[in-house]
């Protein structure tokens, strides 16, 4: 069993930056695909960036020059950096597992980009 803590959100205003954490229990980093997701309201979660074990990165085309998803070296806390916030980046934002593993959904951490 893996439980992920999100954190880091909160309130920015358009053009804003916010570093987002995704600490897991243990170490589940070098041997599977993690991912950021967002949420916003009514809208399905999607899928934004992931990292695989190499450390090689992916993101969705939405995002990509404005977000950038790393790992700290222990492989316990994966990031996501978030740069020049637009107001459609309102979401609350999840890490997991790609795919993701529906036990290991957290609560999620809410980013609000307002004006």
């Amino acid at each position: 069993q893996v439980q992920l803590v999100e954190s880091g959100g909160g309130l920015v205003q358009p053009g804003g930056s916010l570093r987002l954490s995704c600490a897991a229990s243990r170490n589940i980093f070098s041997m599977y695909v993690m991912g950021w997701y967002r949420q916003a309201t009514g809208k399905v979660r999607e899928l934004d960036a992931i990292i695989i074990s190499s450390g090689s990165t992916n993101y969705a085309d939405t995002v990509k020059g404005r977000l950038t998803i790393s790992r700290e070296n222990a492989k316990t806390t994966v990031y996501l950096q978030m740069n020049s916030l637009e107001p459609e980046d309102t979401a609350v934002y999840y890490c997991n597992l790609r795919p993701p593993v529906g036990k290991y959904w957290g609560q999620g951490t809410q980013v609000a980009v307002y004006s």
